[in-house]
C-alpha cells in the first residue's frame, strides 16, 4: 500500500499517463547507461555524498564563492557555511580536483574583475599545481596598481569592480602567492592572445574613438602601444583603432 501511495503521489506532478511514462523511459535509459564514459554537471549540494575519480571545480572568485550575498546577509555563519562547502566540493574528488577562476569575467556586456576566492589561497601549497592561461597580460585588478599601462584601458566595464576586487582594493591587499608551476598556454582564451591585424605597422599614423590621433610605437599580437597626441601613451587593441 505504501509503494501505491508513492506512485500515486509521483504520478501527481504529471498532466498525463503520457508524460509520466515517458519520464520512467529517460530515467531507466540513463541507468542503463550508467557504465558508460559521460560528464555530469551537478552543483554542490547535489554531489554530496557522491565521488568521482576527477571534478572541476570552477567559478571559485571572490563574490561568486564564497558568494557576496550570502556573506553580507549572514555575515561569518554564511562564510563558514560556504567554506564547508567548498570542503565539500574538493572532496568529491578521488584522483584529482580541478578548480577554476576567471581573472575577468564579462557580465551583462560589462567587463568585471576579480581576484581568486579566499579558499584557493587556503589551501596547502604542497598539494597544489598551478597552471595559467593568462598569455595576453595581466588582470583588471592587478593592472590597476601595477606601473604598466592597463592592457584592458579600452574594454568596456562598469561603474564599479567586482566585488572581489573592492574588497581587495578596501583593504589595500592583493592576491600575492606564487603558484608552484606556471604554464603560459600557447593559444590564449582571451581575445588579447590572438593574431593581430595586417594593415597596421611601427610608425604608423592611427585615429582612435577615445584618445584621438597617435603614431604606432609597438605591436604585440593585437595590442597596440600607441603614443597619442593629446592622450600620451596608451596600450589598446588593434580592433579600435582606424588607420589614417
Amino acid at each position: 500500500l505504501e509503494n501505491l501511495s508513492e506512485l500515486v503521489r509521483a504520478m501527481e506532478e504529471y498532466e498525463t499517463l503520457g508524460a509520466f511514462l515517458e519520464h520512467v523511459s529517460l530515467v531507466m535509459d540513463n541507468e542503463a547507461q550508467a557504465e558508460e564514459a559521460k560528464v555530469t554537471i551537478m552543483t554542490i549540494h547535489a554531489a554530496k555524498g557522491l565521488e568521482y575519480d576527477t571534478v572541476f571545480l570552477v567559478g571559485w572568485e571572490e563574490g561568486l564563492f564564497p558568494s557576496q550575498r550570502a556573506i553580507d546577509e549572514g555575515g561569518n555563519a554564511s562564510l563558514e557555511e560556504e567554506r564547508r562547502l567548498a570542503y565539500v566540493a574538493i572532496t568529491r574528488a578521488r584522483r584529482r580536483a580541478f578548480i577554476l577562476h576567471a581573472a575577468n569575467r564579462r557580465i551583462y556586456g560589462q567587463w568585471t574583475s576579480s581576484i581568486p576566492s579566499r579558499f584557493v589561497g587556503e589551501l596547502p601549497l604542497a598539494h597544489i599545481e598551478s597552471e595559467s592561461s593568462m598569455a595576453g597580460g595581466e588582470s583588471l585588478w592587478r593592472a590597476n596598481w601595477s606601473e604598466r599601462a592597463d592592457p584592458f584601458a579600452d574594454v568596456a566595464r562598469g561603474t564599479g569592480r567586482g566585488p572581489g576586487w573592492q574588497r581587495a582594493a578596501a583593504t589595500g591587499s592583493s592576491f600575492v602567492r606564487e603558484p608552484a608551476r606556471v604554464v603560459e598556454a600557447r593559444a590564449s582564451a582571451v581575445s588579447i592572445g590572438n593574431k593581430g591585424r595586417s594593415d597596421v605597422s611601427v610608425g604608423m599614423r592611427v585615429f582612435h574613438q577615445k584618445f584621438g590621433y597617435g603614431a604606432i610605437v609597438e605591436i604585440e599580437g593585437n595590442k597596440l602601444e600607441i603614443d597619442f597626441e593629446t592622450a600620451g601613451r596608451k596600450r589598446v587593441m588593434d580592433s579600435f583603432v582606424t588607420v589614417g
